[in-house]
């Protein structure tokens, strides 16, 4: 368990940091909020390089600060891998000489992944002789988390590792991120202020609003309140687990309470994923609709009727033991005369495939 309670003032009158959460042992939690609220300052009282007025840090139950005991563990016994925004490579060094950086400095009793299997995690093969200033901003990522992987840490640390490369590069890299997270027994703590990579990577979610927790928890749940802070977003939305039962240009996909078509490339039957359904991409009907071009029409129970922004209302649809959300009109809420306990169709307009998640 990773135990996170901070408080810290940073000037007087300036911006104060009061933030408590636990995060699972395993897997990626995202710490995720706008830019300026408190994400990388979290982040580096957790390493050591922000000792906070008052505040609490656990690791596995080990205290790494505890203002109330005195304990302040200084960041380089602390085995805690920080990955910036930049790779902040050596310069001078080749690719195999920073790995090989980043072996030297783990404790040298400690299990852990060898350098060709970093380096084959990572697809670092090819980069191996060649010079930081010869790769692309993906490519210097990707060295800089195998570096840090190769520390041996007991927690990785990835402070915005992707908001300074084009969609691209962070598409190019997304992947082996997601793969580092499955092969890794590693738990990290990822800041980012983009919702596409908490889809695509985060197991546990951490929403920071000017300082605070807003919301915590599992990133399906957290995904799927009504009435959270993320329901606020146009891009508003649910994660569901699915499995690929066929393959093909119209998928079929399982998750739980039923299944889903779409079109695009999940991968082969049995493959795991997560898909995003927006909000937005959700109508209702409460008869069964025929003649639609809408491939996917689902039977559920409308469970709660919310605000959804102006003139809008965020409908909560269970399907089996699954929930979508839907933002309609208020007009459609009352034309439809539509009231919590009512069987209803989710029409699903477009369907989304995130990158592969936790299987």
């Amino acid at each position: 368990m990773i135990e996170v309670a901070l408080r810290h003032r940073f000037a007087p009158g300036g911006f104060a940091l009061d933030a408590a959460f636990a995060a699972p042992p395993r897997g990626v939690t995202a710490i995720f909020g706008a830019s300026g609220c408190g994400k990388s300052s979290v982040l580096a009282a957790v390493a050591g390089l922000l000792r906070p007025e008052a505040g609490r840090v656990a690791l596995g139950g080990q205290a790494l600060l505890d203002t109330a005991r005195g304990v302040f563990v200084p960041p380089e016994r602390r085995r805690c891998a920080l990955v910036f925004q930049d790779a902040r490579l050596f310069p001078h060094l080749s690719v195999e000489t920073n790995l090989r950086y980043g072996l030297r400095r783990a404790p040298p009793a400690e299990p852990g992944p060898a350098l060709e299997e970093v380096v084959a995690l990572l697809g670092l093969g090819a980069l191996l002789r060649r010079r930081p200033w010869g790769l692309s901003g993906g490519e210097r990522q990707r060295v800089a988390l195998g570096r840090a992987l190769l520390a041996r840490p007991r927690l990785l640390l990835l402070d915005e590792p992707l908001a300074s490369l084009d969609a691209a590069r962070r598409a190019e890299v997304l992947p082996f991120l997601a793969r580092l997270r499955d092969a890794a027994a590693v738990p990290m703590l990822y800041v980012t202020h983009a919702l596409e990579e908490v889809d695509a990577l985060a197991d546990h979610l951490v929403l920071l609003e000017a300082g605070r927790v807003a919301d915590h928890g599992p990133v399906e749940e957290v995904a799927a309140r009504p009435g959270g802070p993320l329901a606020a977003r146009r891009d508003a939305g649910v994660l569901l687990p699915c499995e690929v039962l066929e393959a093909g240009p119209l998928a079929r996909l399982r998750f739980p309470g039923g299944e889903l078509r779409a079109t695009g490339h999940p991968g082969p039957p049995g493959a795991r994923l997560r898909v995003r359904l927006r909000a937005r991409d959700v109508a209702v009907a409460t008869e069964e609709p025929r003649g639609l071009s809408i491939r996917n029409a689902l039977p559920a129970v409308l469970a709660a009727i919310g605000p959804g922004g102006p003139g809008e209302a965020l409908l909560r649809l269970a399907v089996g033991p699954s929930v979508l959300l839907a933002r309609v009109s208020g007009e459609a809420v009352a034309e439809l005369a539509l009231r919590p306990g009512q069987p209803v169709w989710a029409l699903v307009k477009a369907v989304t495939f995130d990158h592969r998640g936790p299987g």
